[in-house]
């Protein structure tokens, strides 16, 4: 039975019918002929050539048989049983399939078609040895271009005054949207006139602004909801967490109470992995970790101090200014304070002091920057100071990998959500630098002049291949990386993960030889005080006049060795001098 398809249209629907008519021929253009252009002719002699009218054909033992296809149409569905058999009951069903498989014409026919599948089978299993499988990867694997980055867009504030881009968020559908949110965080700095909004930027039209977000302070932070992309939460200056939904307007649909709301500007907020996709959680200077819930913004449903000390006093606790949640690891998470210390938490502890799991002693100021590795969680980067470090969970002693000191001061970071061996960090000087550590891990990869001002925010779209760089004075830039850097080469996990291993190795190995050391160096002190004490003792037990007498023999010693030392140095000027 052939598939047929058939097709039917109104004649109304065809347009204007056409209307032919016949009329005499007429002239158009006339060439005459030119005897010149006849005396350049150059005829061509005669030639032969031999054609076959059939296709060329071989025929060899090797020749497997000549397949033949039909196209066949069937609609399946549930019948075929005898009239006293129910399909919707299973005993019944069960009970006639075991008395057709017992029939002898139901075996003869298996065996039958047994033979026909076996070559079939044999057909499909047959490998061909000449076939040269993923050329395509071969031939990307030869040509190694210089890496690059190009810049696509630049989104620039649209207010008078300019402010700083101080967070990216990509839109989770494809990555036509990009949020961004604008603030000014130098102290005391912010202008009267200064505005709040916060803008999100559609790339097929960089010139102005997709949606205008309202907030009644500055946004420090904002980020898109992976479950729902129609809904940001964002955390704002003054401290407060605000709740939008783009599909009603730039207007904030809930926003938090001061009183249950931080102190200090909320400087990250992530969505968390929950059922209803509604859950988040934010970080300040304050010292807290806040917990919420956006259906009900009017107080937290579960609040952290960061005080090292486990008592929960917020005076002692530590300012927090980044934060770092992994989807795969849904009760663990990480904060990046402003005294260079990342606390590792643990949500589900039985109590709040229980949640403070440990401390790494990253930088020597704040932690602008904390993510881990989408491949290898267990590994994470912090970026502070001048310097990025890699780190691993077991080792919180020192870093196991990490770059040198830079020129100038590094502002954020994060990891290649391809390449698990790629990052990329920006700095105060406009630059832009991409690490592949599996490459060299001395200098970047690719170091790209994004703007002439400081890069505050960076964030890479889920691809791989877009970048978006926040500047001091608020133009969001997107660049495009070469795929040299966005694509996954050949056994890149397997080497980052020998890699990893290796440098958590030899730090463990260093660890164990410095606390050796440190503990001979504490038993030689303390061999060294107490022989001192026991000097101190005899002396002690002494006389005055033993002591005195001792004293004396010392000086004598020591006027004797002189006196010596000085002989045997006239004696050489006379050998030098004859």
């Amino acid at each position: 039975m052939e598939i047929v398809h058939e097709y039917s249209k109104p004649r109304r629907d065809f347009g204007r019918q056409c209307l032919f008519s016949d009329r005499p021929a007429e002239l158009v253009a006339d060439v005459a002929p030119n005897p010149d252009l006849a005396l350049q002719f150059m005829p061509r002699g005669s030639s032969g050539q031999a054609l076959q009218c059939s296709q060329d054909m071989s025929e060899h033992q090797i020749n497997t048989e000549r397949f033949e296809s039909e196209s066949r149409g069937i609609n399946h569905v549930e019948g075929g049983w005898p009239k006293d058999i129910n399909p919707q009951e299973v005993e019944q069903t069960i009970r006639f399939r075991k008395k057709v498989e017992k029939d002898e014409s139901y075996l003869n026919s298996i065996a039958q078609l047994g033979s026909v599948i076996d070559h079939c089978v044999g057909q499909n299993t047959a490998v061909d040895i000449y076939q040269k499988y993923f050329e395509d990867e071969d031939l990307l694997d030869e040509i190694q271009d210089p890496p690059f980055a190009n810049t696509i867009y630049v989104f620039r504030d649209p207010n008078r005054v300019k402010r700083t881009v101080s967070c990216l968020s990509w839109h989770p559908d494809g990555g036509r949207k990009l949020a961004a949110a604008y603030s000014c965080l130098d102290f005391q700095k912010a202008s009267a006139d200064m505005s709040p909004d916060a803008y999100i930027w559609d790339l097929e039209n960089p010139n102005k602004p997709d949606l205008t977000l309202k907030p009644a302070s500055p946004l420090v932070c904002l980020d898109y909801n992976p479950k729902d992309s129609h809904t940001l939460v964002g955390g704002s200056y003054n401290g407060q967490i605000v709740f939008w939904d783009t599909r009603k307007s730039g207007q904030s649909m809930d926003v938090s109470s001061l009183e249950q709301s931080h102190r200090d500007p909320v400087y990250k907020t992530i969505w968390l992995q929950s059922k209803t996709g509604t859950e988040a959680f934010s970080a300040s200077t304050d010292g807290q970790v806040l917990w919420w819930d956006v259906r009900r913004l009017s107080e937290p449903t579960e609040r952290l101090i960061l005080d090292l000390g486990r008592e929960g006093n917020l005076d002692r606790a530590l300012g927090a200014i980044s934060l770092e949640f992994e989807a795969t690891m849904p009760t663990k998470f990480m904060v990046g304070t402003e005294q260079g210390v990342v606390v590792s938490c643990n949500r589900k502890a039985k109590s709040p002091a229980e949640k403070i799991v440990g401390t790494y002693e990253c930088h020597h100021g704040p932690v602008y920057a904390l993510q881990r590795n989408p491949f290898f969680p267990k590994n994470f980067l912090t970026v502070g100071d001048w310097r990025a470090r890699i780190w691993s969970e077991d080792i919180k002693d020192s870093s196991i990998m990490w770059t040198k000191y830079q020129m100038s001061c590094l502002t954020d970071a994060c990891w290649s959500p391809i390449r698990p061996s790629v990052f990329f960090t920006v700095k105060m000087d406009g630059l832009l630098d991409i690490w592949d550590v599996l490459f060299k891990q001395s200098d970047p990869t690719l170091s790209v002049k994004v703007c002439d001002e400081a890069l505050f925010s960076l964030r890479l779209h889920e691809n791989g291949r877009l970048v978006a760089c926040g500047s001091q004075q608020g133009a969001a830039t997107i660049l495009e990386v070469c795929p040299g850097l966005s694509n996954l080469q050949k056994n890149e996990k397997s080497l980052m993960a020998e890699m990893l291993e290796r440098e958590a190795k030899r730090e463990k190995i260093l660890e164990a030889r410095q606390k050796e050391l440190r503990l001979k160096e504490r038993s030689r002190s303390e061999q060294s005080r107490e022989d001192e004490a026991g000097r101190d003792a005899a002396e002690r037990e002494e006389s005055p006049e033993q002591l005195i007498a001792r004293a004396e023999q010392e000086f004598f010693i020591m006027v004797e060795a002189e006196k010596r030392r000085r002989k045997e140095k006239e004696e050489e000027k006379k050998q030098i001098s004859s």
